[in-house]
């Protein structure tokens, strides 16, 4: 009798939802089951999120996973987390702990794209400390310790009460194993740890006013590399998940950083090259396209792109250094153009009876609207700058704001259309100059892997392509983002002794969306016209600045 093949699971902790899939070990994807998950906005700029409904959550994902892939529960051998790089608070007997205004301990994490800590990264900034160079010169408000900053200064009584702080995945890993263990990938990428050094910068946290959080219990000095064993399930959380105490945990990652994984892996098997050089990675940009998109690059020395975040020391791939450029909102900024307008309800319930998405219904409207001739030509009269919830990348400007050049009194569905195409090439302007930001500063990048819900719209790949002048590449596994984290799995179970190793047993490539050469002209003068977008905005936003907040 044949022994029943072992799987691992992938845990992605997104924004909205908690998503878990299992994997053989060669990479196919057995099953995989979505949970939603709230959000909390108490104030403009404030979003937030419970501990407490991720966990359950996570169990219902795990278990209907687990249960639709037909497995049993003795052979899942390992299991591994990616997620937001939202803060949790848990008080000292380890309990949620609230960082709301209402005071509601079930609110007890701020998530990632909070920008209620706009001030403290400023006065963050204004210090100039040597780390700051690990973050593109900048600190931004979507990272930890202005957030925690916050915290101290507008809750003191909470954070006197205050027991553990976490970057998310590192929550899901304590809450899976009772072990504290830090990744290298979190605390690098959103605390500031010194990857490169394998220590923490006291210096920087007593300069900000934080000297008091690295006390050993807030957050711990144990930080190991992602993929590393944590412990085993203990037995109330096997019993939450539906698995066993045999099951591996292994150290967990952001969830971008988890996509690159996923995607990247199949480079080896894309370009023909036997074992698995590093070097060809360096080749290459993973682009990670959902709520927010990230452009994430590795290399084997490090590289400072201005405004851009890193270079951070084997936060993706171990002994190389990731340089991760990124938009705050894209599939956040496409959602709300869509919702901002009238048509919205009538769209949404005619997409329901369609049983389609409304991307669906406009990209097929789009199709009618150019009616033969070249679409891209739709925008020449309308242009967005899409910084609506600031940039992230390349300018480090938390402060920019979106702008629209081209509305008229339209209300009709071609209206809605044309606005939001011209957000999608807004987008892919972006990535374009963050790309071409990360080359000039010693990055040689010549293609583009992409994975996320952007790769899922047919005019989001294509106008990437136009837009960037290359070729999209995609994983064969959609759910890239599960598979990268399912490879940490697998490597923390012991059944793969590397990340890479992992990635070229686990990842294998798909489809390629390839450029129109006969758009380049066009979204060249486009892209010109971005960017002079924001230099105008820049300048309007000085004028003003004499009347003050």
């Amino acid at each position: 009798m044949s022994e029943e093949p072992k799987a691992v699971i992938g845990v992605d902790v997104g924004t909205l939802s908690v998503r878990a899939g299992v994997f053989l070990l060669n990479g196919r994807l057995l099953a995989h089951k979505a949970e939603p998950l709230d959000l909390n906005r108490p104030a403009p700029d404030f979003v937030e999120q419970s501990s407490q409904q991720i966990w359950e959550a996570t169990g219902r994902a795990v278990r209907g996973a687990v249960q639709d892939a037909q497995v049993n529960p003795t052979d899942i051998i390992g299991i591994s987390y990616d997620a937001t790089c939202s803060l949790v608070a848990l008080d000292r007997n380890g309990a949620p702990l609230s960082i709301s205004p209402n005071g509601d301990p079930y609110w007890n994490v701020i998530v990632w794209m909070d920008h209620r800590a706009v001030g403290q990264a400023d006065r963050i900034n204004e210090g100039n400390h040597p780390v700051l160079q690990y973050v593109g010169g900048r600190i931004s408000p979507e990272m930890e310790p202005p957030k925690l900053l916050w915290v101290k200064e507008n809750l003191p009584d909470r954070w006197k009460d205050s027991g553990k702080f976490f970057d998310l995945a590192d929550f899901m890993v304590y809450q899976s194993t009772g072990q504290d263990v830090r990744s290298l990938c979190t605390v690098v990428c959103k605390w500031l740890y010194l990857g490169h050094e394998s220590r923490w910068d006291q210096g920087f946290y007593q300069q900000i006013g934080l000297d008091d959080l690295l006390d050993g219990q807030r957050v711990t000095e144990t930080v190991r590399p992602m993929g590393s064993f944590a412990g085993h399930l203990t037995p109330e959380a096997a019993a939450h998940l539906g698995l066993t105490t045999q099951t591996a945990v292994a150290v967990g990652i952001i969830d971008a950083h988890a996509g690159g994984i996923g995607v990247l892996g199949s480079i080896w098997e894309d370009e023909g090259v036997d074992g698995a050089p590093l070097d060809l990675l360096e080749t290459a940009v993973a682009l990670i396209g959902g709520t927010s998109s990230c452009h994430m690059a590795v290399s084997r020395e490090p590289r400072f792109v201005p405004g851009v975040w890193g270079p951070y020391y084997g936060a993706m791939i171990p002994g190389m250094w990731l340089t991760e450029g990124g938009q705050s909102a894209t599939g956040g900024l496409m959602d709300y153009v869509i919702m901002d307008s009238h048509l919205y309800p009538q769209l949404e319930k005619s997409a329901r009876e369609k049983g389609v998405t409304v991307y669906d219904i406009l990209n097929e409207e789009l199709e009618k609207m150019a009616n033969g001739r070249p679409m891209w030509l739709l925008t020449r009269d309308f242009h967005i700058l899409d910084y609506h919830h600031g940039n992230r990348s390349p300018h480090a400007d938390p402060h920019a704001r979106g702008v629209v050049d081209g509305l008229t009194l339209d209300l009709s569905l071609e209206a809605l259309a044309k606005r939001y195409y011209a957000t999608i090439q807004s987008i892919a302007y972006g990535t374009r100059e963050i790309i071409e930001k990360m080359n000039a500063c010693g990055h040689r990048i010549q293609r583009i892997y992409a994975t996320g819900g952007g790769t899922k719209n047919p005019i989001w790949l294509q106008e990437h392509a136009d837009i960037t002048e290359g070729d999209i590449r995609l994983a064969r596994e959609p759910e890239a983002v599960l598979l990268g984290t399912a490879v940490l799995a697998a490597v923390g179970a012991g059944a793969y002794q590397s990340i890479p190793e992992g990635m070229r047993a686990m990842c294998h490539p798909g489809r390629i969306i390839k450029p129109r050469p006969e758009s380049f002209p066009y979204h060249r003068v486009k892209f010109e016209i971005y960017k002079e977008m924001y230099k105008e905005h820049l300048r309007r936003r000085e004028k003003m600045a004499v009347f003050g907040e």
